[in-house]
């Protein structure tokens, strides 16, 4: 059963959950407990929050010409490298090496969320974000998701909207 909390700031926050209280930006946190087996992470928040995979997108790191660059994309589906390349007006994408992801993010892998990372990167989310009123990312922490407008995240990563997923 999902948790939910409005607004505010809660007791053992994470840096997701700070940065959105800390610009005012409206979102809403979902608790589940993580199942340590599940194979995908993203997959298992879907299914335990029972939102459509369609609305639960994935935090992925990869490395563009040498850059390392966010995408965001839906659960459902999987991130098209040469579509993340040609957004950022790179040549080449490769997912990042997990260690390098989680030292930059300062996040665990199953965990890291566009918001709030150590270092920010260049980030893309899917435009396929927009068909929704809010979507759900990680806050931050295995078996913790953020629902918030696409609009916003958007604008708080900074983020370019562009067709990087594949169903």
């Amino acid at each position: 059963m999902a948790k939910k909390s409005g607004k505010r700031q809660q007791p053992g926050g994470t840096p997701a959950t700070v940065a959105l209280t800390a610009a005012g930006t409206p979102y809403t946190v979902h608790a589940y407990e993580h199942d340590p087996a599940s194979a995908s992470y993203g997959e298992e928040a879907a299914q335990a929050l029972g939102v459509s995979p369609d609305r639960v997108f994935k935090t992925l790191v990869a490395d563009v010409d040498g850059e390392l660059t966010v995408a965001v994309v839906p659960v459902a589906g999987s991130l098209d490298l040469k579509a993340l390349a040609a957004a950022v007006g790179g040549k080449r994408a490769t997912m990042a090496d997990p260690a390098a992801a989680e030292r930059t993010t300062g996040y665990v892998r199953g965990g890291i969320s566009p918001l709030g990372q150590r270092k920010r990167l260049r980030t893309v989310l899917d435009a396929s974000a927009e068909a929704h009123p809010t979507i759900c990312v990680s806050a931050g922490r295995r078996g913790l998701e953020v629902e918030v407008a696409p609009a916003d995240l958007a604008s708080l990563t900074a983020a370019i909207l562009a067709p990087i997923g594949r169903a």
